[in-house]
């Protein structure tokens, strides 16, 4: 899995890209078959095959392991899964995260036989201070539909959801006062979990589809299954000393 030639390599190149991605974003969900201004309603609010993707790091042996696996929306079945391993592609800086994981995940997206309906990442989309996460920037490269869910609020501002699963309340930029996302209960009396739109999907559908993919526990099914399969494609590879898939 070899990082592309033109990744960025510095802070600054990866700020630019981030600018010249951000405004081909889009946050809203894609109208019907009709266009844009047929008055064509979205497509289903997650299709059937939901894809989720995760990563694992091991920064001593310069080592970053990516899996993509993909549910059945109305089941929760895993039916396909796929890893790759290979060199972190860039160093930590909070904010650029994706630069660190989006080499590593396309390929583990790519290894997938058929096209997901939808990807949720394991992180941030527009609630990102650039409004460029992982989710947003895997969308605009790939032009999948995508949505992120995150643990912690990052930077934003909120106020605790009511207890139901169910309930919700807006993250938003201290800065702007703008919505980046919600705070969504998935389950009654549990911490929150933070959700934003990737890219050609909207807020409301990113909370549905959450909900629909987070029926047991706080975190979605896609999300758990790519945390467990990326830590075993990385133990795997460190106890193999290769970096193949």
């Amino acid at each position: 899995m070899p990082i592309p030639a033109d990744w960025p390599t510095t802070e600054a190149e990866a700020l630019a890209e981030q600018e010249r991605l951000r405004p081909l974003v889009q946050a809203h969900d894609d109208e019907g078959p009709g266009g844009p201004g047929s008055g064509d309603p979205a497509p289903a609010a997650s299709g059937t095959l939901i894809a989720g993707v995760d990563v694992a790091y091991d920064d001593d042996h310069d080592l970053v392991a990516a899996a993509a696996v993909l549910l059945d929306r109305d089941t929760l079945a895993v039916v396909e899964q796929a890893t790759a391993v290979g060199r972190i592609a860039f160093p930590y800086v909070p904010g650029l995260l994706a630069f660190r994981e989006l080499p590593a995940v396309l390929d583990a997206l790519a290894a997938l036989t058929r096209t997901p309906d939808i990807v949720v990442c394991d992180g941030y989309g527009l609630a990102h201070p650039r409004r460029l996460g992982l989710a947003s920037h895997l969308g605009v490269l790939t032009g999948l539909r995508t949505l992120g869910v995150a643990k912690t609020p990052f930077t934003f501002d909120h106020h605790a959801p009511d207890a139901p699963r169910g309930s919700w309340s807006p993250l938003t930029d201290p800065a702007t006062g703008e919505e980046v996302g919600r705070a969504v209960r998935t389950r009654e009396g549990v911490k929150p979990v933070f959700v934003s739109v990737g890219h050609r999907t909207g807020l409301d559908t990113a909370v549905r589809t959450t909900l629909d993919l987070a029926r047991h526990y706080r975190l979605p099914e896609t999300t758990r299954h790519a945390d467990s399969l990326c830590r075993r494609a990385l133990a795997d590879a460190l106890r193999t000393g290769t970096t193949a898939n």
